[in-house]
């Protein structure tokens, strides 16, 4: 039986429990980018700390980092509410402070939201560096409006961030859109319905569309604005004159953003399996929401030692096989979901030997994509499968 995880389904209602386990530390440090002239980018570091205050010590762990884009004149301190939601989960938030000028560069500033994913990494292996041995190996780029454009010209043909997630991406010169189409990571955008600032059709849509890997989702939140992505900020709010009236309060926008955001980073950065789960069930279950998802994979997990299996035929009419080597493994499971996260069967191999050979019975099955999680001691491997 399929077990249903509910999340905020009224506004206002929260039933994610945030977990306040670490204290806040902060730190403010100024990084150069030898690479680009010794280009400065400095930067403001909230991590979990042994203690909150300044410049504290880290708790003891590894954590995912998040670097983060702000807002066309607007300043990290726009985003208090979401660090201080994901910090105190485990995980280390950075805020890039350049080009804050009238006429930002949007080249520059992708570049410097890459370079910080870059530049976190070695100093969790350097040891002068307070986060020495601390920074995780998955992290993720985000930002917000001419932050989340820059995301995209960030992600472009790198794969060193694990995740990319925006809020009311803006396009940018270069274009957001055509870098889009060279991003291959799992990707989370985010749009308001009533966003006249940068209107979904015109910029997150077609972002969303062009985007090229094998996950990605699209949100957008009903009755929602621009600026409601952020804490209150004058300069946005400028920005908004003239918009249509909001149907729902910044409260209730944070609240939906920061219940999706967490789920998807929390499995792609903290490879939590349960919060793919509760993702799924939420997107369908919501009303404060309109989406659209592509994922032909959901696995975090790297290092999948068993040999390759094969789905025959694939695309599959009512019947199909699934073929491969266990590796000599004791035991194998197969459990297969439809793209909604729907439990259509599962399997228990016991004990696998080393070939085997699993037929499907798709009679009952509409037809659409279906991926099997194909599981072994701590091992996984997802694959696609597609019925007529």
């Amino acid at each position: 039986m399929r077990t249903v995880y509910l999340i905020t389904l009224f506004w206002g209602i929260s039933l994610l429990s945030w977990s306040q386990n670490y204290p806040v530390g902060h730190q403010t440090i100024l990084f150069t980018d030898s690479a680009r002239g010794n280009r400065p980018v400095p930067s403001e570091l909230y991590y979990p700390a042994t203690i909150a205050g300044e410049n504290t010590p880290l708790s003891t762990g590894m954590f995912p980092v998040i670097v983060f884009g702000h807002g066309f004149q607007m300043g990290y301190d726009s985003y208090t509410y979401f660090k201080n939601a994901m910090v105190p989960s485990g995980y280390i938030v950075v805020f890039p402070k350049t080009e804050t000028s009238l006429a930002p560069d949007h080249a520059a500033y992708g570049a410097d939201l890459a370079f910080l994913v870059v530049q976190m990494k070695a100093e969790g292996l350097n040891p002068g560096s307070p986060f020495f041995q601390h920074i995780d190996s998955t992290s993720a780029i985000m930002g917000h409006s001419m932050g989340g454009g820059a995301s995209f010209l960030a992600c472009k043909n790198n794969a060193t961030p694990t995740a990319m997630v925006t809020w009311a991406a803006a396009e940018t010169v270069p274009s957001a859109i055509s870098a889009a189409r060279n991003i291959t990571i799992p990707s989370l955008v985010f749009a308001a319905d009533m966003d006249c600032i940068t209107p979904p059709a015109l910029n997150q849509v077609p972002m969303y569309d062009s985007l090229a890997g094998d996950c990605k989702v699209f949100i957008n939140i009903r009755g929602g604005g621009h600026c409601y992505f952020a804490d209150a900020n004058f300069v946005c709010s400028i920005g908004e004159l003239g918009c249509p009236a909001f149907t729902i309060t910044r409260e209730q926008q944070h609240a939906t953003t920061l219940d999706f955001t967490k789920l998807f980073l929390d499995h792609w950065l903290k490879n939590q399996s349960s919060a793919w789960t509760i993702f799924m069930d939420s997107l369908n279950g919501s009303p404060r929401i309109a989406f659209q998802k592509a994922c032909t994979t959901t696995s975090a997990s790297t290092g999948f030692q068993l040999l390759p299996f094969q789905v025959f035929p694939n695309p599959a009419g009512d019947v199909a096989s699934i073929t491969g080597h266990c590796g000599l493994k004791d035991h194998l499971t197969i459990s297969i979901s439809d793209m909604y996260g729907n439990k259509m069967d599962d399997y228990a191999i016991m004990p696998c030997e080393e070939q085997f050979r699993l037929t499907l019975d798709m009679h009952s099955w509409p037809g659409g994509i279906y991926l099997a999680a194909i599981s072994s001691t701590g091992e996984h491997r997802m694959i696609k499968i597609v019925k007529h």
